[in-house]
């Protein structure tokens, strides 16, 4: 649902039109932030960083939002601060032109977890895309954050990114962060600077925000770091082979 009359989306064309942009002229991030901030309130620095995210071509993250082939397809990015308009003459072809092999990588990785054929995820991606589609293994009630196209999967958060941010039964945020082997204290830092910065930018008034640590294993130090601090939580997982029978033979 809309924040305003028009998507997010569409108000990004309108700001491209309030700031004049010229083909080979770029922006700031910190720009249309602030653009946002006084013309829409309402939309939060999250959102529209993710969205300038999902209108740049070239930008890999924006397959986790879906970007509409011709609709969203307007700015470039330069670097992780500065945009531009796209060129149609000049730039290369939107990655979402990738997509269908993209997706295709995700199911062979669910096969292979569902055959027990790997012991360990190869990469943090592999185990963040399963559990951004099977998040009630963590918890009941816990589901992907959306807001207007935007997921929680690699949702940015002031020039990094959360592995998956969602929202719990009682509807406040839950940032998870995730390791494929051995979670180490030093994830506790990671961790707390994306919870601060989602309640500073982000959550509502009274909207609270905890952590979630996802590793292969724990570490002990990672388990004493986190003994004071109550809004933290850590699980291991584990791999295990299953079996559907899809067709017998009578005897």
């Amino acid at each position: 649902m809309a924040i305003y009359e028009k998507p997010v989306r569409f108000l990004m064309k309108d700001m491209v039109n309030a700031f004049g942009l010229q083909t080979g002229q770029s922006f700031l991030k910190r720009q249309a932030v602030d653009w946002f901030a006084q013309q829409y309130p309402k939309v939060k620095r999250g959102t529209v960083t993710a969205h300038l995210i999902r209108l740049s071509t070239n930008a890999p993250g924006r397959l986790h939002y879906q970007p509409k082939p011709g609709e969203d397809d307007l700015f470039f990015q330069i670097d992780s601060n500065r945009f531009r308009l796209y060129d149609t003459q000049q730039d290369p072809a939107p990655v979402y032109s990738a997509a269908n092999s993209t997706l295709q990588k995700l199911e062979n990785v669910k096969k292979e977890i569902d055959l027990g054929i790997s012991t360990e995820f190869a990469y943090e991606s592999d185990l963040r895309d399963y559990l951004a589609k099977n998040l009630q293994v963590i918890e009941s009630g816990l589901k992907l954050y959306e807001e207007e196209g935007i997921t929680g999967v690699e949702f940015p958060v002031g020039g990094r990114f959360v592995d998956i941010l969602a929202i719990d039964s009682k509807g406040d945020f839950v940032v998870v962060e995730l390791k494929v082997s051995r979670g180490y204290d030093r994830v506790i830092g990671q961790l707390l600077r994306y919870m601060a910065w989602i309640q500073k930018n982000q959550a509502d008034l009274g909207q609270k925000v905890r952590g979630i640590i996802v590793a292969r294993e724990i570490s002990k130090d990672l388990i004493l770091a986190c003994s004071l601090i109550p809004n933290i939580e850590l699980f291991e997982y584990e791999l295990a082979l299953s079996l559907k029978q899809v067709h017998s033979v009578a005897i």
